[in-house]
């Protein structure tokens, strides 16, 4: 009997960027910026003493059977922001097999890192894993913004799973997994987007809510128009959640939970 081997998974593109932040004098310094694939890394204009990364998009990712990771690191007193040039667009390309995108952030002693990319955008019939894990010290300082576009317009969205995982001195804070799209159960329904297509949240990590907490409270008149809420976590956390008909005023009810400049 002959036996047939099934053909090998078509593993697309695989990249790893890097980013390192230390303290340096008055100010923090980038002594590794390392791109990859299609990550191309670049200094942006300092403020304060707050180092800024911009990543730029060189060649159209995440496709079908991508591998690609971004690590951000600052370390103890450093200062971090980093955003994307553009939004990312997950797209099928020449495979049906699922892309991941993996991004891991770890923020020591006293340091604090801005995590604010441009929005995801899933484009009908692709297919990818994102996750995001974050290790915060006690001490430390965190703000991360999530932004989802389900589709280009008149299109359905693709297969997409997201997952956060936050971890406060070594001790779980935050872990949440969503799907969307074609398999998902439920996904357009109240229970998750009730229709909407921009989906997205905004986590911040600070010592000073242990001081100064928060209460719950509802941004919105409208759901059809889209609403946000800001819910307090079993720590010096806040969690932000908006759901939108569009990005445009996803934002807006996102800056008005918390402006962000």
């Amino acid at each position: 009997m002959t036996h047939t081997a099934a053909p090998p998974a078509v593993i697309g593109v695989q990249a790893t960027a890097r980013i390192l932040a230390t303290r340096a004098g008055g100010g923090t310094a980038l002594p590794v910026l390392t791109g990859d694939g299609p990550f191309d890394l670049r200094r942006a204009r300092p403020q304060g003493d707050q180092a800024r990364v911009c990543v730029l998009g060189v060649m159209s990712a995440p496709l079908g059977g991508d591998r690609l990771r971004i690590r951000a690191t600052a370390e103890r007193d450093a200062h971090l922001h980093v955003t994307t040039a553009a939004a990312t667009i997950a797209l099928r390309g020449p495979t049906t097999a699922h892309a991941t995108y993996d991004v891991h952030l770890t923020v020591a002693e006293q340091a604090s890192l801005h995590w604010l990319p441009q929005p995801l955008i899933s484009t009908a019939r692709s297919n990818l894993r994102q996750s995001c894990t974050v290790d915060v010290a006690p001490t430390a300082r965190l703000l991360l913004r999530e932004e989802i576009v389900l589709g280009r317009s008149g299109e359905p969205p693709g297969r997409l799973s997201t997952r956060l995982t936050v971890h406060r001195d070594g001790r779980p804070l935050l872990d949440q997994q969503t799907g969307y799209g074609p398999g998902a159960p439920g996904w357009d329904g109240p229970a998750i987007v009730a229709g909407h297509r921009a989906v997205g949240q905004i986590l911040i990590v600070d010592p000073v809510l242990d001081r100064q907490p928060l209460r719950a409270r509802l941004f919105g008149d409208d759901p059809a128009t889209g609403q946000a809420v800001l819910t307090p976590l079993a720590g010096p956390a806040i969690l932000i959640t908006a759901l939108a008909p569009d990005t445009l005023r996803l934002r807006r009810l996102l800056d008005a939970a918390h402006p962000i400049a």
